[in-house]
């Protein structure tokens, strides 16, 4: 706020302030502005050069001038923009927060840590969960784990777990010691799943917070979530996106209650 706040008096009146921030507030970030109409989210993924993703984030007051310079930026960056609604985490962090938060809580738990982290393998992930971590930072991790808690404290925890790894400065994945260097600072139960259900317990979530974010507008429909997963979080181009597959395998209606999209869209089964 400070920052903008200085830049405001000096920049040209068309200027347009734009942040990365990849959990927090863009209306927030900009309330205190005389022009809160020039604030927009631009939210890169890591390694930026690589994914081709870029999350807009349209503030309350974000006007459609900012918004069209936004995505003719992105549009010369090569990027394939997807306009989001300013809720905590927007997109890809809050669904692999959820996601990954499954795989972690197991581990609290007492699920191994080379249980939980070669759990997803049948879903031909591009990284595990661990190594996934170890890329973003625990301490990152952990901050927007944070912010998702104090916004839905009923489905995203907090680990304090997390919060020792990100302290101690030690690295998830490097090799076999690495892992058992990170065991050590671990504090478990003494109810440790199946590999298979910590693969379920990672889906069913993905399937409750996707729902939610639907009905809460966060875009427009499911294949914008299906975009964003694709091009922002490596989900498998052969499945077809994660709302299909969780269609197809049973998990949306299990959990939901219905399908994300009609019978026979993107369905290998008609």
């Amino acid at each position: 706020k400070q920052v903008w706040a200085e830049l405001e008096k000096i920049v040209k009146p068309e200027a347009v302030l734009a942040t990365n921030t990849s959990s927090l507030s863009i209306t927030a970030m900009a309330e205190e502005l005389e022009h809160p109409e020039r604030v927009v989210g631009f939210h890169f993924f890591n390694p930026v050069a690589v994914l081709p993703l870029l999350e807009i984030v349209r503030g309350e007051r974000t006007d459609d001038a900012t918004l069209a310079t936004a995505f003719a930026v992105g549009k010369q960056l090569r990027k394939s923009s997807v306009l989001v609604s300013d809720a905590p985490a927007f997109v890809v962090n809050r669904l692999l927060t959820r996601f990954l938060g499954t795989v972690f809580a197991a581990v609290d738990q007492g699920t191994p840590l080379d249980v939980a982290n070669s759990a997803l393998d049948p879903l031909g992930l591009p990284m595990r969960p661990l190594a996934l971590l170890q890329l973003v930072g625990p301490a990152v991790a952990y901050h927007v784990g944070g912010t998702l808690h104090a916004a839905f404290p009923d489905r995203f925890s907090v680990s304090e777990n997390l919060k020792r790894i990100a302290d101690s400065g030690q690295p998830i994945v490097v090799d076999d010691r690495g892992n058992e260097d990170v065991a050590k600072l671990l504090v478990v139960g003494d109810e440790p799943l199946t590999a298979e259900q910590v693969r379920q317990n990672a889906l069913d979530a993905l399937a409750q917070e996707i729902r939610l974010m639907l009905d809460e507008g966060v875009v427009a429909e499911a294949q914008d979530i299906d975009l964003c997963m694709i091009l922002g979080a490596g989900w498998p181009f052969h499945l077809g996106g994660v709302t299909p597959y969780l269609d197809r395998t049973g998990t949306s209606e299990r959990v939901t209650g219905r399908r994300f999209l009609p019978r026979g869209v993107a369905s290998l089964r008609g």
